[in-house]
């Protein structure tokens, strides 16, 4: 028997009490745009101090920038990482899935999404593999990616979680199956999402943070809050703040509150 599951919306959803939220759109490899939210956030915790706080930066490191190996070595190295949470995006899949298998197709896909630049982040050029597909080339660019990426990279990678909830809101790459408990979701749609979370108004479980589809904006829903503004495709890097009932924009100067949906 099904159990029926509480739902939240905007502007009901809280956090846990005393703890602070960032959240922080899709990177893909604009090391420079990472450093700025850094400074933000950096700036922001002096300003306010709080109880308790996390990071929650919500996946798709790597590709299309030209820093996808700057952008891994930071969140790797910068303090407090205790207090950080990297989710896996698909772009990351892609980058962690091509050094397990080595795949062609794999390959392919990866390329054919930005990955050319992330190879060229670690001194490797893949563009051979732009005009011809096989295994023998793709073995050979998995050996120079492996070893051209330090250790702690692919460990990187390879622990990157799907997703994580702090009170009402849960955060993921790309959103949640509808009518499926957040428990219950299958990476991939964790991940790949699009259409049939996008277009769902909702309620959730949980109200939904998440990046993977570029918008103008951060998008505030009343089931869900969208924060990539397409760094990847020539917009900015985007991050917000989640504290009591309020969520924030976090710019240059400081926070801008979002209006809430009712």
């Amino acid at each position: 028997m099904d159990v029926e599951r509480r739902t939240v919306s905007l502007p009901d959803a809280r956090p846990p009490a005393g703890l602070r939220l960032y959240a922080i759109g899709d990177v893909h490899g604009w090391r420079d745009a990472m450093v700025e939210i850094r400074r933000r956030i950096d700036a922001d915790l002096e300003h306010r101090p709080p109880a308790d706080w996390r990071e929650i930066w919500l996946g798709d490191f790597v590709d299309r920038g030209d820093d996808s190996c700057g952008v891994i070595e930071a969140l790797t190295t910068w303090p407090q990482a205790a207090r950080r949470i990297c989710l896996r995006g698909n772009h990351d899949d892609y980058m962690y899935s091509f050094l397990e298998t080595g795949d062609p197709v794999t390959l392919q896909h990866w390329l054919a999404n930005g990955g050319l630049m992330a190879f060229a982040s670690y001194g490797i050029d893949a563009t051979p593999a732009l005009y011809r597909s096989d295994r023998e080339l793709a073995s050979s660019l998995r050996l120079d990616l492996e070893k051209a990426m330090p250790a702690h990279h692919r460990g990187f990678l390879e622990r990157l979680p799907l997703q994580v909830r702090f009170g009402d809101f849960g955060f993921a790459h790309a959103g949640l199956r509808p009518g499926v408990a957040w428990d219950a979701q299958t990476p991939r749609d964790l991940m790949w999402i699009r259409d049939a979370f996008l277009d769902h108004p909702g309620p959730h479980e949980v109200v939904v943070v998440h990046g993977h589809t570029p918008t103008r904006g951060v998008e505030v829903r009343p089931a869900r809050i969208c924060v990539d503004t397409g760094c990847g495709k020539g917009g900015d890097l985007s991050a917000i703040v989640i504290e009591d009932d309020s969520i924030a924009l976090l710019e240059e100067g400081g926070r801008r509150p979002l209006s809430l949906p009712r």
